[in-house]
């Protein structure tokens, strides 16, 4: 009888004594207090869509700036190369073109460069009748004027050697109901010499396109696996390759093909052109004593 009531107390003490650690906590068998769990919280609100949302719009940003102040060689071309520059305001649109056209007095046969820049590509009568057409699809015109469109040209030149230039064209079309400016691209290779255009068969073998591909995409594997600029980036598809593959400017050891946003990397990550070295290229490159690379 003794032994029951001993045990009795101590059954009851224990039993008291969970029930005051229960009421004093009242958490979950596995919780547990810690600064920890503030932490994860406070991270889990900084991951909302609209934080999400301003990472991308500063990756855009700096991806852009990137490009934009990256070294050229227009400075020791000056000779060759005459800028020029277009600024015009209008209700719906400004128009803002930095663009290069090549000194005749050196070489009257550069007129077909000239020639193809102010008239194909710069292009301000289709440029500005393309904007009005748009313009016209919105029946109010109030709406049109806040939604004032602009549009820039730039460029990159590079100087191979004295018989080569590589043009990077890049177009910003900027709208007033978009937070960051589109890009696009166009390279152009011109032989000095000759005063003609290269193309992509002038300076890689006819039908090597999916070699080069293949190429293009071992080099965008390779970055993403290490981790640097190319993260969400993907493959390039033989269509894509196809419709930019005239997009190349050549360096003294690499070549280096553009792209427009969404081709292989999205507008916030990545970078908008892929470098392949010169050692990479010999399978794929014309007769190499015959090519540019060659001064």
């Amino acid at each position: 009888m003794r032994l029951f009531f001993i045990t009795s107390i101590i059954v009851s003490a224990l039993f008291i004594s969970c029930k005051q650690d229960t009421s004093e906590k009242e958490l979950p068998e596995n919780s547990v207090e810690s600064p920890i769990s503030e932490t994860i919280a406070t991270d889990t609100i900084s991951e909302k869509p609209v934080d999400r949302d301003l990472k991308k719009l500063e990756g855009i940003s700096i991806k852009q700036n990137e490009l934009k102040t990256k070294p050229d060689e227009r400075e020791a071309l000056e000779t060759l190369v005459i800028e020029k520059k277009l600024t015009k305001e209008d209700d719906l649109f400004t128009l803002k073109f930095t663009y290069p056209l090549l000194n005749e007095k050196i070489n009257p046969a550069y007129r077909n460069f000239n020639q193809y820049i102010t008239e194909q590509y710069v292009d301000v009568v289709g440029t500005e009748a393309s904007i009005l057409e748009d313009a016209e699809l919105i029946c109010d015109s109030i709406r049109a004027n806040r939604f004032h469109e602009v549009r820039t040209i730039d460029y990159k030149i590079y100087n191979l050697n004295d018989k080569h230039i590589s043009i990077l064209f890049y177009k910003e079309n900027f709208y007033a109901r978009t937070l960051h400016p589109s890009l696009s691209f166009t390279c152009l290779n011109y032989d000095l010499n000759n005063a003609s255009f290269l193309k992509y068969e002038d300076i890689f073998t006819t039908g090597s396109e999916e070699t080069l591909r293949g190429i293009l995409n071992d080099e965008i594997t390779r970055q993403i696996a290490a981790g640097d600029l190319y993260y969400d980036c993907w493959e390039l598809s033989s269509e894509d390759f196809f419709q930019y593959k005239n997009n190349f400017v050549l360096h003294d050891t690499y070549a280096e093909f553009y792209f427009d946003d969404c081709i292989v990397c999205p507008s916030y990550t990545g970078t908008y052109s892929v470098h392949v070295s010169l050692e990479k290229l010999l399978p794929v490159l014309r007769n190499y004593s015959n090519s540019p690379f060659k001064g």
